[in-house]
């Protein structure tokens, strides 16, 4: 689809753009779109493994939220440092902006605490690489734009092996390290009756299975009424591992945690993935042969 004209924020409140011709190639893709981009970021500058000092990135966020044109701040990459900055954050004045923030990876602290002050957000693409790639990803930007365009939308999704059951609930999540990591914290939201998305990369799967069992011992899981994965992907078995994969893992985590626990959701460190709308609506219905998701922002 064609997206209508937009005023897009860029933010870099985690990691640098490792390379800039490539950076700045996304924010040119953007303008081609007809879109006006008003880049927040500090561009090609970097300190330490991250893209500015800890002050100018929470800067750059108040920023986009005061802004008077911005609609849409997307961030430039994931990486780490957002969790550096929470108590700097002012998530009140980031909620009541009416901005929509965009990211995914370490932005899922930023969408967590913002959703614990009862906004939401689009997990989807980011400038690195997914707008800057050299061959972007057509079904990625696809339901980028229908996501934002449009306040509810459905998809399908092909896999199979996944139990037949209809639910809905709030859909919220993201990165599983970073939800693991808020667990505790006034930044992790209280989501009751939810639909909980995960996905990470280089995480191997007794790592996810520890990390899912978190949320489970921490009473998270027992509030929600479906978990659906992403993509886990990066990781390296061994023969040590004897048999102990994903899919070993994710049967103990059915056996385990008494609520559905659905595969193959094209979200997460991938060149095709969907945008979903974090507390958002979403209406689960899954057979033999797949799953649809009826969402609403």
């Amino acid at each position: 689809m064609t997206p209508q004209p937009h005023h897009i924020a860029i933010v870099a409140p985690s990691g640098y753009a490792p390379d800039e011709a490539a950076y700045l190639r996304g924010l040119q893709r953007l303008r081609e779109q007809g879109h006006t981009v008003h880049d927040l970021s500090t561009g090609a500058s970097r300190y330490q493994r991250f893209a500015a000092s800890d002050a100018e990135r929470v800067a750059q966020l108040h920023a986009a939220a005061a802004h008077p044109d911005a609609e849409i701040v997307i961030a430039v990459r994931g990486g780490y440092g957002l969790s550096r900055l929470l108590p700097e954050i002012d998530f009140s004045l980031l909620a009541n902006s009416g901005k929509l923030f965009v990211g995914h990876s370490d932005f899922t602290v930023l969408q967590m605490g913002l959703l614990a002050h009862g906004a939401t957000s689009l997990a989807g693409p980011m400038i690195c690489d997914d707008f800057s790639r050299e061959d972007p990803s057509e079904f990625t930007h696809a339901h980028f734009w229908q996501a934002v365009s449009a306040p509810s939308f459905s998809v399908r999704v092909n896999a199979s092996a996944n139990p037949v059951v209809t639910v809905e609930g709030a859909l919220w999540g993201g990165n599983l390290a970073m939800l693991s990591h808020l667990v505790g914290t006034r930044w992790m939201p209280e989501v009751d009756g939810g639909i909980l998305f995960v996905e990470d990369i280089n995480e191997h799967p007794y790592r996810v299975e520890r990390m899912l069992l978190q949320l489970m011992h921490a009473g998270v899981l027992s509030h929600q009424r479906a978990v659906l994965l992403g993509d886990f992907s990066g990781y390296r078995l061994s023969d040590y591992d004897n048999g102990y994969d994903f899919a070993a893992m994710v049967d103990y985590l059915r056996d385990r945690l008494g609520l559905p626990v659905l595969t193959g959701l094209p979200f997460g460190h991938v060149r095709d993935k969907l945008s979903l709308p974090v507390g958002g609506h979403c209406r689960l219905e899954a057979d033999a042969a797949g799953f649809s998701l009826h969402l609403s922002r």
